[in-house]
């Protein structure tokens, strides 16, 4: 049974269409990558997942359930099993709190159990950051340390599940190396969604991989396999953009 999955989905913003017959199943201990232009629908499918958005037509199911975005029971317990990374951390940390209040708030709002400072000083760990990190505000850290703690943030919920929407492309080269190493540790023991631009970031992390183009799927399947052989034009050209680099995969 998937943990996340789209089937035959549609949607559009009031009269725009923005995603077309969209199906994708994502299944327990992967890393899938999706990999777009902007404006390619990327960020709507993390949405959908996420219960922020619901599909025009078509359906959205976690672990083979219906997503019920109007209850509000099954969200709250939707919000503990999937949690998102959103790609400024100089936006998604709110300045006026100090990281401990950061890390417990959620903890507080998703009825989490256990002792939430206990539980902040477990993902500050996590992320490399130091305890003391928790008395300062986010003005005190790099790019890099402020994307650290919005990760940690969203370890708090001890989700199943990680949505990273484009984590890494607001930082410099340096700090977007350490980032994609956390991000690679991570993934050895959560299911990770990575949405990028930037195929070679997808490489790096995501054995799977869809693309995205114009709201269609043009193709998916094994990172490697499309990266040795990309079937679809779309593909075709985004590698094409990277013969000069070198590329890893998973």
């Amino acid at each position: 049974m998937s943990l996340i999955s789209l089937n035959n989905v549609d949607f559009a913003y009031r009269d725009t269409p923005i995603l077309h017959d969209v199906s994708l199943a994502l299944e327990e201990g992967e890393s899938l990558g999706i990999l777009g232009e902007s404006g390619s629908g990327k960020s709507t499918i993390l949405r959908l997942m996420l219960g922020l958005a619901r599909p025009g037509s078509g359906a959205v199911t976690a672990e083979g359930t219906p997503l019920d975005t109007r209850s509000r029971a099954r969200m709250q317990a939707h919000r503990r099993f999937v949690q998102p990374v959103f790609q400024d951390p100089y936006t998604s940390l709110d300045p006026r709190m100090k990281v401990g209040r950061i890390l417990t708030e959620p903890h507080a709002a998703l009825d989490l159990p256990g002792d939430a400072a206990a539980e902040a000083a477990r993902v500050l760990q996590a992320v490399g950051l130091p305890a003391d990190s928790i008395a300062r505000y986010p003005r005190a850290f790099s790019g890099g340390q402020r994307q650290r703690i919005a990760i940690a943030r969203a370890l708090i919920a001890r989700p199943r599940v990680l949505l990273a929407d484009e984590p890494v492309s607001a930082l410099d080269l340096a700090t977007k190396v350490r980032v994609i190493e956390l991000l690679t540790e991570l993934a050895r023991e959560i299911t990770l969604v990575l949405v990028s631009h930037d195929i070679a970031i997808v490489a790096a992390l995501c054995p799977r991989m869809i693309v995205l183009q114009q709201g269609r799927i043009v193709e998916q399947g094994a990172t490697r396999e499309i990266l040795r052989a990309p079937r679809h034009p779309y593909t075709q050209r985004l590698l094409a953009s990277l013969q000069h680099m070198p590329v890893e995969t998973p």
